[in-house]
């Protein structure tokens, strides 16, 4: 989701503000150097040994060819995982890609209190990178001619968005966020709501919600019921999750088909994915890590939330995947397999909106923009209790970078609620700077822009 003092899951928030309680605890153990190695494009990980397994790579050459001189340093990459485990991360793990060069790795653990290692094939709730599912969803739809991107949202779903607000609000607006519709999370959880106001917050509502099963039109109507955050169309937009739920809503609106079924079968389907998709119960299926929040330090130590429901976040926030599969399917979606080229560059067209961290992102149709000094990326991140995953793909789609951490809110925050560095932000910050640049990178610029 998107969070930071409060709700965290903009790109930025990973290395800024997704998930830091100070003094998370890292995973007990020691790290020893990182080792990797080349294998056929056929290569499975090494088995990693110990408490506190060190990070360990793959890399993956083009068939029947030496390894290209691509930037794709398995050596820094392994080293720069390291650093964010050691930092304070219990486990991360990376697939970053080059020029038909892959590498994978790991470094960390998967559970604190048996020290089961993480690999980098794992599954992970993926967070706000679901919106970037949805918003293909309802791309395809407008290329179908069965949803108008500048027709309002009334026009489609007028019990849920009624009156004249339903008559401003249009579908373009829902996916750039510029609807001024509120995110409904604070009123879901209610007893985060006094944050950063410590002594007056608990983090009661992630306990009373694991189980809980939300409707979409409840959730909806917790965002519309709340003041407007902006005038309908406003040159500037506050990301909301509300959108995502609507637009949702209006998918199975205009195809009779549950969203979630629709998705699955003409986006992560079309783009061959093979370990994504919608969880159907609280429970991840396949290898995956527990998943641990800190909330900024009122959870400590970090408590699991790998078994959660997610109907909390459905078609904004709800899908399973690995890092695999996420960067195979924006090469795809950026390559115009999933969409048309005319869609994509409706998509690519971006707004300035504000963050709910207060941060402004350069944000399309569900994308993120991120300028680097290695050039621009395309892409999402996201954060859902315990876990935060960002994937990012270079225009030209020769370098594709996806990470996946178990721990989230570790930041405490000073006297004004601000969340205070970690040394984890610093050693994300590197490792993105690798995983995106790789070789030469330098200087913050490389991720100063991520949102």
């Amino acid at each position: 989701m998107k969070i930071r003092l409060m709700w965290c899951a903009s790109v930025a928030a990973l290395s800024v503000c997704a998930g830091t309680v100070a003094a998370a605890p890292p995973a007990t153990g020691t790290t020893t150097p990182a080792t990797g190695t080349t294998t056929p494009a056929t290569g499975t990980t090494p088995a990693t040994t110990g408490t506190t397994p060190p990070a360990t790579g793959t890399t993956t050459v083009p068939a029947g060819g030496a390894s290209p001189s691509t930037g794709l340093d398995p050596a820094e990459l392994e080293s720069a995982l390291d650093g964010v485990h050691r930092a304070g991360i219990p486990g991360v793990y990376a697939e970053v890609r080059q020029d038909g060069r892959t590498w994978r790795g790991a470094s960390g653990v998967a559970d604190l209190r048996t020290g089961r290692p993480v690999t980098p094939e794992m599954r992970q709730r993926v967070g706000s990178i679901t919106k970037t599912f949805t918003a293909t969803a309802v791309m395809q739809q407008v290329e179908q001619g069965r949803i108008r991107l500048d027709a309002p949202i009334g026009g489609y779903l007028p019990r849920l968005v009624p009156g004249e607000r339903g008559r401003k609000i249009t579908v373009r607006m829902l996916l750039n966020n510029t609807s001024g519709i509120p995110d409904y999370i604070p009123y879901a959880f209610p007893s985060l709501r006094a944050f950063p106001s410590l002594p007056d917050v608990s983090t009661e509502s992630l306990d009373d919600n694991r189980f809980r099963r939300f409707r979409p039109s409840e959730l909806i109507e917790m965002g519309l019921a709340a003041p407007p955050v902006s005038e309908p169309g406003a040159s500037t937009g506050v990301y909301s999750n509300t959108n995502y739920l609507l637009l949702g809503q209006l998918l199975e609106h205009v195809t009779g088909t549950p969203a979630e079924e629709y998705i699955t079968r003409n986006v992560i389907e079309r783009a061959g994915l093979r370990h994504t998709g919608f969880p159907t119960g609280p429970r991840i299926q396949g290898p995956h890590a527990r998943m641990y929040e800190a909330f900024y330090g009122l959870i400590d130590p970090p408590r699991d939330y790998s078994v959660y429901d997610m109907s909390w976040t459905g078609t904004g926030a709800a899908l399973v995947s690995t890092m695999e599969d996420l960067n195979r399917f924006y090469a795809r979606f950026l390559d115009g397999r999933i969409v048309s080229r005319s869609s994509l560059a409706q998509m690519q067209r971006t707004i300035p909106v504000r963050a709910l961290d207060g941060t402004m992102i350069e944000y399309g149709l569900g994308l993120h923009k991120v300028a680097t000094s290695c050039g621009t990326f395309w892409g999402h991140d996201g954060t859902v209790w315990g876990a935060g995953t960002i994937s990012m793909t270079r225009a030209d789609g020769k370098r594709q970078m996806s990470v996946a951490v178990n721990l989230q809110r570790w930041n405490k925050p000073d006297a004004s609620g601000r969340p205070q560095p970690h040394p984890i932000d610093h050693a994300l910050a590197t490792l993105y700077r690798q995983g995106m640049c790789g070789e030469g990178a330098t200087g913050a610029e490389t991720v100063a822009q991520v949102p």
